[in-house]
Formats: C-alpha cells, sequence, structure tokens
C-alpha cells in the first residue's frame, strides 16, 4: 500500500520550509502535524536555530535522510493550545523543543533523566515516530510534542538568542557537568570557537572555571578573550605556543566537526585529563596509546542531555546571562545562510525569526 504524502499524514494543516533532495535547497512545504494528544503541547514557532547537522541533514551526508525533510532542532515559542493531561504547561506559556521530541520512557537510560541515550529515542526530525510517522523540525509555522519534551523557557531569557541553547546549549553544558568540568579554580580548554565553542566558554567561565581557547585562527584571540571573557587563547599550529601550555589543563571540551590531531591535545591535559569529543568528524580519530597510558588521560564522548538536564541548564543560562550569539534571518535567506555556515562564515549562530518571516 503506498504511503500518504506528509500533507496527508494527520489533520492539522502546517506549513515550513523543507529540503527535497541531496542538493539540500530549502523551499516552501504544506504538511500536517497531528492533533494535540491528552499529554500534548502545541506551540507557534517563533525562532528556531540553524544547527550544522541541519546542513548534514539536508544533503543526507549521515546517509540517513527521508525527503522531504523540515530541519530544525533549536525551536521556541508561545504554547497555542496543550493536551488535557498536560500538567507543567498552559497557553501562553514560553517553551522550547531540543534535539529529541520521544524516547522508551522505561529504559535504565529513560529512568535515569538520560532520555537522550534511549535506544529508541525519537529525534526532532527525520525520524519515525510511534505511530509510524516522520517527525517535522522546527523551521516551520508550528510544533507539537509530548510534555514530557518540552523545555520551560525563563522569562528573562529572549527567545532568539534562547533558541540554540536547546542544542549547541546543552551539547556544552551536559559533559562539562558529567566530567566535573565544572570546579571553580579547575583549567579547561575550549577547541573550536563556532556555535558550540563560544557557549562553552559562558558555561564554563559562569561556573567558574578558568577557559582556554584553542583554535587555529590566531584573529580569533581578541573575540576570545575580550569578547567572550576567556582567560588565554592558544593556536593549535604553533608549537611554542602548544610546547609552553604542555600539562596544563585538567579538561577539554572539543567541539570540532572536522578531523583534527588528538594528540597535541592529549598533551595539554594534566594526569588524569579529560579530552571530551562533542563535534563529530565523518572520519576516524587518530589516537596513540601512549598519549593516554603516560598520564592516566581519558578521551570520552557526550551527545546532548536529558530533559531534566535541559532545563537545569536553560534555568542556568537565564540565572546567570548565557546567551548564544546570533544573527537572525528571515526565513527566505535560509538556503544562503547554510552556505555561509559551510564556510564558517557566522558569529556564531544563525536564528529564523520564522513568526515574522515564514509566508505561506
Amino acid at each position: 500500500m503506498e504511503s500518504k504524502s506528509p500533507e496527508l499524514e494527520h489533520p492539522k494543516p502546517a506549513f515550513g520550509w523543507a529540503a527535497r533532495d541531496q542538493s539540500g535547497l530549502l523551499s516552501p512545504l504544506k504538511f500536517s502535524r497531528r492533533e494535540t494528544a491528552e499529554n500534548d503541547v502545541a506551540f507557534k514557532v517563533l525562532y528556531c536555530g540553524i544547527c550544522h547537522s541541519d546542513l548534514h541533514m539536508t544533503k543526507n551526508e549521515w546517509g540517513v535522510t527521508q525527503y522531504p525533510l523540515i530541519p530544525g532542532h533549536e525551536i521556541v515559542g508561545i504554547v497555542t493550545e496543550v493536551g488535557s493531561k498536560v500538567e507543567k504547561f498552559k497557553v501562553g506559556d514560553r517553551v522550547g523543543v531540543g534535539c529529541m521530541v520521544g524516547s522508551c520512557r522505561s529504559c535504565d537510560s529513560c529512568h535515569n533523566n538520560l532520555e537522550n541515550y534511549c535506544p529508541k529515542m525519537i529525534l526532532t526530525y527525520g525520524a519515525k515516530n510511534y505511530d509510524g510517522t516522520i517527525t517535522y523540525g522546527g523551521y516551520s509555522d508550528t510544533m507539537v510534542a509530548d510534555e514530557h519534551f518540552i523545555v520551560r523557557i525563563p522569562d528573562n531569557l529572549s527567545l532568539d538568542v534562547g533558541a540554540p541553547l536547546l542544542c549547541a546549549g546543552i551539547t556544552v553544558y551536559s559533559p562539562l557537568r558529567y566530567f566535573g568540568l565544572d570546579k571553580p579554580g579547575m583549567h579547561v580548554g575550549v577547541v573550536g570557537l563556532g556555535g558550540l565553542g563560544h557557549v562553552a566558554v559562558k558555561f564554563a567561565k559562569a561556573m567558574g572555571v578558568k577557559v582556554t581557547v584553542i583554535s587555529t585562527s590566531p584573529n580569533k584571540k581578541q573575540e576570545a578573550v575580550e569578547n567572550l571573557g576567556a582567560d588565554s587563547f592558544l593556536v593549535s599550529r604553533d608549537q611554542d605556543q602548544m610546547q609552553a601550555a604542555m600539562g596544563t589543563l585538567d579538561g577539554i571540551i572539543d567541539t570540532v566537526s572536522a578531523v583534527h590531531p588528538m594528540p597535541p591535545l592529549l598533551a595539554l591535559l594534566k594526569s588524569h585529563g579529560k579530552l571530551v569529543l562533542v563535534g563529530a568528524p565523518e572520519k576516524p580519530l587518530e589516537l596513540h596509546a601512549f598519549a593516554l597510558i603516560a598520564g592516566r588521560k581519558i578521551v570520552g564522548g557526550s551527545c546532548i542531555g536529558g530533559m531534566k538536564e535541559t532545563q537545569e541548564m536553560i534555568d542556568f543560562a537565564a540565572k546567570h546571562n548565557i546567551t548564544a550569539d546570533v544573527e537572525v534571518i528571515p526565513m527566505d535567506y535560509v538556503n544562503t545562510a547554510m552556505e555561509r555556515m559551510l564556510k564558517g562564515d557566522v558569529r556564531y549562530r544563525f536564528v529564523i525569526d520564522v513568526a515574522k518571516t515564514l509566508n505561506p
């Protein structure tokens, strides 16, 4: 039996921008959202951040994309409807949805508030929902999700600069907490000063941590130190600088998604130091065992955070006035924004003004 087109799967008309093929080119699409079920929260989308993974997915670079694809998992807006059993939210609340909209709710990960590591975790877009239909993201006028996967946005956090925290923010906040790199007086390195790196600096500084930014670009030093508040800056291609900093860091959050050498970073760590990868290079990284053995060093990874921790992160950001540095764009600029993002031409996150510029 032929499957229904996305326009017909659900009863509620919706409108967004979608990629139709591997060109990744986005264009308007009429589609549909489900009815608001008893545990659901529906909201009008006001802003949606553009994540680098949106670019990978629109072009099917990970080989899992189903078209049409409506990207977007840094979604914020205002609640328009709640289901009969919803307890945490009401119409008019400021809310957001990050990278996931579902999980099994019964495995060990789910019981430990780590829905992000549930084997049956459902991604916000481009994944199969419980009912077999495809999920669609925030480059659209409306959103609906189970209340468990909805985040409350504090009143003092502006929605446009808060949206990227739902992916970029939690991606760096979670490993700082989990790997114990959040203790005042610690010295943590942040590799890469992009969408993830710039908020990593802000979170670490708010935790009382000394921060060194590590980058291939010497021209980012002023930005890192003067604008973002980093304590120091290392040019990773400068062997003298890297040599002088050997054995000085308690941990490193590595946000870079391009292939890059690991041994120089491991050399920066003190004994028992931790190098945590949150970027996702397409090719395997090369590790030398001796670089780990000779200091009991650890290489780890981290992927977003569970719902409890994501809410904790948003509340922490609001308390400490942590926001993403964004360039707000209209919906019809999104293809140009993708091209610019590919070149690294953004400081540091594009955010789509969905409510004002998405026109059917």
